[in-house]
């Protein structure tokens, strides 16, 4: 995806091409110096069970006025019409205060914001604005619950499992926390517009001299989404005043080579973030719709999370989303992307920059 990616973007005559050290694709479109990014992550997840699948998943096929496929609407329907959109740029020749950083990052899937993270902190390049073009049905995004991943471990002491009252046994411990988590989950903070923070067990492993002896180590893997007002210290001291028992918390390490044979390690710590409605490019995006469509557009947030955790979230560069497609396609079987939003979207990344410009008008 990514030689194909630089093929059409060298095609298309963008100012610069080039790939950074972790494997992220940038292309570059202007020399201004309003720094705007437009990104889409190209991974993707696996299909699941083909069998649920009408398609072949990795068809691509075009029918019935949509792009089928693993991946069509999460997110390489957002990449597609950002190739789209510079080409558009380049052919009419744009000169204006921005300079537009088209990129097409990697490892979202596995680790979100990782790629951003690289691109901030190793290859200096930090946006005024960004885009974020994951599926929003044409709407303008502007946030996002935050998330973290939490591991809790608990110790017993092995026994034979003829003799279990000899034993202290890590999976009872573990069960009588997970009812406790149930509770908690009640407790949370809401928010009147990023909605309710959550908690749940995806993810109950255990260890033991054998399969007949009492285990004596357990571990419980936690999903916790975050609203505003939650963070790492919250999160995890919650935990930590309702689970009694001796346990440790730990928020895990990512630490994946990619495909360059680089790393980047970060925490499992995905922070909640929001832009205000009247902020101004959450206004720029709601122009550029009315500009283009004669409407305006819905304005909300994601249900799932976005590298807007670190662009916005870690780095507090204002940030909107506007994709393609509608995001319950997402991670789903037979998924899919409309050929009308596609077009729609291109048009949407080429015209922000003159309305960031002030040079469109009603």
């Amino acid at each position: 995806m990514v030689a194909k990616a630089r093929e059409l973007l060298e095609g298309a005559g963008f100012d610069e091409v080039r790939i950074d050290g972790l494997g992220n694709l940038l292309g570059r479109i202007g020399e201004g110096e309003k720094v705007v990014a437009i990104d889409a992550h190209i991974d993707t997840v696996n299909t699941g069970d083909t069998g649920q699948w009408e398609l072949e998943p990795f068809s691509g096929e075009v029918k019935d006025g949509w792009v089928h496929g693993r991946g069509s609407v999460d997110q390489k329907g957002g990449a597609a019409s950002m190739i789209t959109a510079g080409r558009i740029l380049k052919e009419v020749g744009y000169g204006g205060s921005c300079r537009v950083y088209f990129t097409f990052t990697i490892m979202e899937e596995d680790c979100e914001g990782l790629c951003w993270n690289y691109l901030i902190e190793k290859e200096t390049i930090a946006p005024d604005y960004a885009v974020i073009t994951e599926p929003t049905n044409l709407g303008v995004y502007r946030g996002h619950r935050g998330r973290m991943e939490i591991e809790l471990f608990f110790k017993g002491i092995s026994s034979h499992g003829s003799a279990p009252e000899r034993g202290d046994n890590a999976i009872y411990k573990a069960s009588d926390a997970v009812l406790k988590i149930k509770e908690l989950d009640a407790q949370l903070k809401t928010d009147d517009f990023l909605g309710k923070g959550s908690i749940a067990v995806t993810l109950i492993s255990s260890d033991s001299p054998s399969l007949c002896s009492i285990p004596d180590r357990c571990m419980l893997h936690i999903d916790r989404r975050l609203t505003w007002g939650e963070d790492l210290s919250s999160a995890t001291k919650e935990i930590a005043d309702v689970v009694v028992e001796t346990v440790k918390i730990e928020v895990p390490i990512y630490n994946t080579t990619s495909y360059r044979g680089e790393r980047y390690p970060q925490k499992r710590y995905f922070p909640t973030w929001r832009v205000p409605e009247n902020h101004e490019l959450v206004l720029a995006g709601v122009k550029t719709y009315s500009l283009l469509f004669g409407d305006n557009p819905v304005v909300g947030k994601w249900a799932f999370s976005t590298n807007g955790v670190s662009l916005c979230g870690t780095h507090n560069i204002p940030t909107i989303g506007f994709g393609p497609g509608n995001e319950v396609y997402s991670h789903a079987p037979n998924e899919k992307v409309p050929i009308d939003d596609l077009e729609k979207a291109s048009a949407f990344y080429a015209l922000l920059p003159f309305v960031l410009d002030g040079a469109a008008r009603v």
